[in-house]
């Protein structure tokens, strides 16, 4: 054995390590889970390697785990016979965190003890849970395929760093010995931990064996036998009738590592010419890192009950990243790679078919109970706004589970579907008006919205940073068109009524208009793309607009505070003929006046957007200027 080397956790190692520690103490039971589900991983990871190489069970085929205590040395051992790690994995995964998204992870605590105790089961730091029990720690590892001589013990108390030293170790895989607090001493006994494999890890697939004392033939004695603890036997190969809610919920947490139970499952099993069985679960809380383009997309993929990866990025599309679980294959080889997966017509099948099974779910969840798919709007709606653009042959399927705000109720939650949208609206409206914005404030009280509320014409309210983006490439939904009442032309009716509208809006001093029209966009320059009159405004002096084909400010403003080159985009500046302020600039001889109310007029409308202005010093003093005048 070497010398013991000592090293200090990084930092971000011992703020967590408090955080599990002061969050998790209420349910400390869940080490053991937690613990027994890394054992379960490493003995996965090994099958599934040594479908290639053979020799790296170096003649120990029975994977499994084992668990011993010793009641008065206060001590629980847990030892795979799993794949085991190097030293440099060791120091990579013990000593430091080397996971991407760490910092979001610590910016993402709250305080609250619950919520905290959900992002550490989303950030998958089970290891650490030992320290909630235990005041010393001891792994003892070897990687499987390895030397005999590149044996690693790493030893901590959680708090002052770790020794690490090289030894001889004849068997591959991990043992974990848990030196338990005084607090905590009631763990290291027979039934204790039996009831805890039994709630948390009885779907385990591998055998759990813990020597277990049996009464004898005669009274007083005792027999110590090695007695398999758990069930074995995969849970989604059972029949869904003879489950339990609870059993469901308790291999979600195994799966995910979520400390918080799914809101909801599917579980299916599909015959026919390939065959396989699906097991999906609905998270009750968005990850942390949902929008990290590293994030793992949760689907694990077996074949023949033999697991072969995680974050099987072929199953579903990214849109459903968060959907978590498990496809089971009956008909793909047990050697399938990643490269295999790309192109193969059982992937394919099974994809599509998943697909189809889970927006059928969310549908189906969202007739029967709008409470529930309300929350799951709430946290996932944002990311399942990607499909209707990534998924095209799904496309109006999708758009029905949107939800948004909407000038029908002027709340901010979003509740109102497209369909909700067309059942309020009169018949003959053969299109669904929306606005985007960076806040709900913004889009109901944008000025856009003035000549919709005067003709009674509902609107969609947008302002999630993703839908600028989405309905750039929606055009319709069940044959009415989709039209953001801020770009183009606003065309409030049908071709029956355009006639009556423009004879509406004639005026008998148009060519008195004009004029003005023509001063402001003198005076704005290129600032502005051009200067016209306002069929959107009642009340307010002036607003912007842009091409359809064009981004809104606030998305321009967005993309350029993110670092991306946005091409020049000129905003329209329309003007309400029938303000007083116009009125009167109509009258105003003095052309240094006007080009003053232009500016004021153009910064105001910037700010109604919610965007920001280039000169707001320069603003200010113009407002102040105005007031006094």
């Amino acid at each position: 054995m070497s010398k013991p080397i000592k090293k200090q956790f990084e930092t971000e190692v011992s703020q967590i390590l408090k955080l599990v520690i002061h969050s998790l103490y209420s349910n400390q039971e869940i080490f053991l889970r937690e613990l027994i589900s890394n054992a379960s991983d490493a003995c996965d990871r090994l099958r599934f390697l040594a479908l290639e190489n053979e020799k790296l069970y170096e003649g120990d085929k029975e994977l499994q785990i084992n668990i011993c205590f010793d009641e008065s040395k206060k001590t629980i051992t847990i030892r795979d016979n799993g794949i085991g790690m190097s030293e440099d994995e060791v120091v990579e995964n013990i000593g430091t965190i080397a996971k991407s998204g760490t910092k979001q992870f610590l910016e993402a605590l709250s305080g609250d003890n619950k919520k905290d105790a959900h992002l550490i089961g989303q950030f998958g730091v089970g290891f650490y849970s030992a320290f909630i029990v235990a005041d010393k720690v001891t792994l003892t590892t070897r990687k499987a395929g390895d030397k005999k001589e590149n044996g690693v013990v790493w030893v901590s108390d959680g708090a002052t760093g770790y020794t690490i030293t090289t030894t001889k170790l004849d068997k591959h895989g991990t043992e974990i010995t848990i030196h338990l607090k005084d607090e905590s001493k009631d763990f290291a006994s027979q039934w204790r931990i039996q009831e805890i494999i039994k709630k948390y890890s009885d779907h385990i697939t591998f055998p759990i064996k813990m020597q277990v004392e049996k009464p004898g033939e005669k009274e007083g004695e005792s027999t110590i036998e090695d007695e398999t603890i758990n069930n074995t036997k995969a849970l989604w190969a059972i029949a869904k009738k003879d489950i339990k809610d609870e059993e469901y919920k308790e291999f979600y947490k195994h799966l995910s590592r979520d400390f918080a139970e799914p809101l909801d499952w599917i579980h299916n099993k599909v015959e026919g010419k390939f065959e396989w069985t699906s097991l999906f679960y609905i998270p009750s809380k968005a990850p942390f890192d949902m929008w990290d383009r590293d994030h793992m997309h949760g689907i694990k993929l077996f074949v023949k009950r033999v697991f072969i990866m995680d974050d099987a990025k072929q199953i579903l599309p990214r849109y459903l990243r968060f959907v978590k679980g498990l496809v089971d294959s009956d008909d793909l080889p047990l050697n399938v790679s990643r490269e295999i997966l790309q192109s193969n017509k059982i992937i394919d099948a099974i994809s599509k078919a998943s697909v189809k099974k889970i927006l059928g779910w969310l549908d189906s969840i969202a007739k029967k109970d709008k409470k529930q798919y309300q929350t799951i709007w709430q946290e996932f709606g944002a990311v399942l706004k990607e499909g209707a653009v990534e998924d095209f042959a799904n496309q109006e399927q999708i758009m029905g589970l949107y939800r948004f705000a909407s000038t029908i109720d002027n709340k901010a939650e979003q509740n109102t579907s497209l369909d909700d949208y067309i059942s309020k609206i009169d018949k003959k409206q053969d299109k669904i008006y929306y606005i985007t914005a960076d806040s709900f404030n913004t889009a109901k009280n944008s000025p856009h919205l003035e000549m919709m509320r005067t003709k009674n014409i509902p609107v969609l309210l947008m302002f999630d940073k993703v839908d600028e983006w989405m309905m750039s490439y929606l055009q319709e939904y069940k044959g009415k068109k989709l039209i953001n009442v801020a770009k183009g032309e606003l065309d409030l009716y049908n071709s029956k009524d355009k006639k009556d509208d423009k004879k509406d809006n004639k005026t008998d001093d148009k060519k008195t208009n004009l004029p003005i029209l023509d001063k402001f966009k003198k005076a704005l320059g290129d600032k502005v793309e051009g200067v016209i009159e306002s069929k959107r405004l009642t009340s307010s002096p002036a607003c912007l607009s842009f091409k359809t084909e064009q981004m809104a400010l606030h998305m321009q403003q967005m993309m350029k505070q993110a670092g991306h080159a946005v091409p020049e985009q000129k905003p329209t500046l329309e003007l309400n003929m029938e303000h007083n302020i116009i009125k009167r600039l109509i009258q105003e001889k003095d052309e240094n006046k006007i080009k003053e109310w232009a500016l004021l007029l153009l910064d105001q409308s910037v700010l109604s957007e919610g965007g920001q202005l280039e000169d707001p010093t320069g603003f200010v003093k113009r407002l102040n200027k105005m007031l006094v005048s």
